[in-house]
């Protein structure tokens, strides 16, 4: 196995720049995902490492070799397409098996090749079956096996779960996972399922409009955002703005309406007297205790989620939403609480950034 590294890769549309001047550097063996909003340039990208689209400007490796002027089927990479591309009318070991008549894989090599590939899979068994005899799930496995049998350098998954229920989605998530922790295989995989990304994932690029905002584990991205487009796309946010005050190493005091609150700085360069926009996730806001940072509001409303529930609170105009354990705490409407929040967990951008 080795790294895919894409040098200032572009690649247009006409008019349209789909990605932007993208340098990026994947790891070998690791489940490493691309995210951003529909149109930001993520499937573009994917298809451009795997030869299905052709590269305007920059260069794409695989270990230390140019891949960019390879055809697909010579790159050592294949594609888990979102709508499985499984040929009808062939029995599931027809279709595992053909990759391998492409790459002309001597017949008897394919027998045991495909039933290493099935039992990867877990689909020992269904080898005669079509592929309308089988469940959504069934078959995004049959597209695994057909991708794993070649023994590619990499597989690259274009959002293959997103045809599938949500009690399946989760089901093949935690397939997926098995099956790349099993194989050690490098595996790039497009979503816009935050979701999805933060629970499996060993790497995330956040990408915007062609770019790359982000790199960096899930905690990185969801804890550490480089941005305020990164902090609101991996996850709900209170944001309240203000200007700093008070400047101190990392940290920084930010005046608001609702008072003075302790950060940390999101940028390096930050100066007292700057418009900032202050971040807190729903969950660090906590009801117990008083804390580094304090509000107090009224009970708007309670909205149950199952395991959790999301009380909305508001204040002077502002509403801030709070992510509790379902019963951990019974609040009722109008009633008057106080809420803290750390400071390592408070996050303070610079007002001019739009996310």
């Amino acid at each position: 196995m080795e790294d895919i590294t894409l040098i200032n890769v572009t690649k247009r549309f006409g008019k349209i720049l789909a990605v932007h001047d993208v340098s990026l550097r994947i790891f070998r063996g690791s489940l490493f995902f691309l995210i951003g909003p529909s149109g930001c340039g993520k499937t573009t990208l994917l298809r451009l490492i795997a030869g299905l689209c052709d590269l305007e400007e920059g260069d794409i490796l695989l270990g230390s070799r140019s891949i960019k002027d390879l055809p697909p089927h010579r790159r050592d990479t294949v594609m888990v397409f979102q709508n499985y591309a499984l040929w009808p009318h062939l029995t599931v070991y027809q279709n595992i098996a053909y990759g391998l008549e492409e790459r002309k894989v001597k017949k008897g090599e394919r027998h045991g090749l495909i039933e290493e590939a099935l039992q990867m899979v877990r689909l020992q068994g269904y080898e005669a079956r079509k592929p309308a005899e089988l469940s959504g799930g069934e078959q995004q496995r049959v597209a695994l096996a057909r991708a794993l049998v070649v023994k590619p350098k990499a597989v690259l998954l274009d959002e293959p779960l997103s045809n599938l229920d949500a009690r399946l989605r989760e089901e093949m998530r935690q397939e997926i996972k098995r099956i790349h922790e099993e194989t050690g295989i490098t595996m790039v995989y497009v979503t816009h399922d935050q979701k999805e990304a933060l629970t499996m994932a060993d790497y995330i690029a956040v990408m915007n409009r062609g770019r790359i905002e982000q790199v960096g584990t899930p905690q990185d991205v969801y804890h550490h955002p480089a941005n305020l487009f990164v902090a609101l796309f991996m996850g709900e946010a209170n944001l309240l703005k203000g200007r700093l005050e008070k400047v101190n190493n990392l940290h920084g005091y930010v005046v608001t309406p609702l008072g003075t609150f302790r950060g940390k700085l999101a940028k390096e360069g930050m100066i007292a007297g700057q418009e900032v926009t202050m971040m807190v996730r729903p969950e660090d806001l906590k009801f117990h205790g008083v804390g580094e940072n304090n509000i107090v509001g009224k009970v708007e409303k309670t909205f149950f989620f199952g395991a959790t529930e999301q009380v909305i609170l508001s204040g002077y105009g502002y509403s801030f939403k709070i992510l509790t354990l379902s019963g951990e705490t019974k609040k009722e409407k109008g009633q008057k609480v106080a809420v803290s929040f750390k400071s390592d967990r408070t996050i303070l951008f610079p007002a001019e950034e739009n996310p």
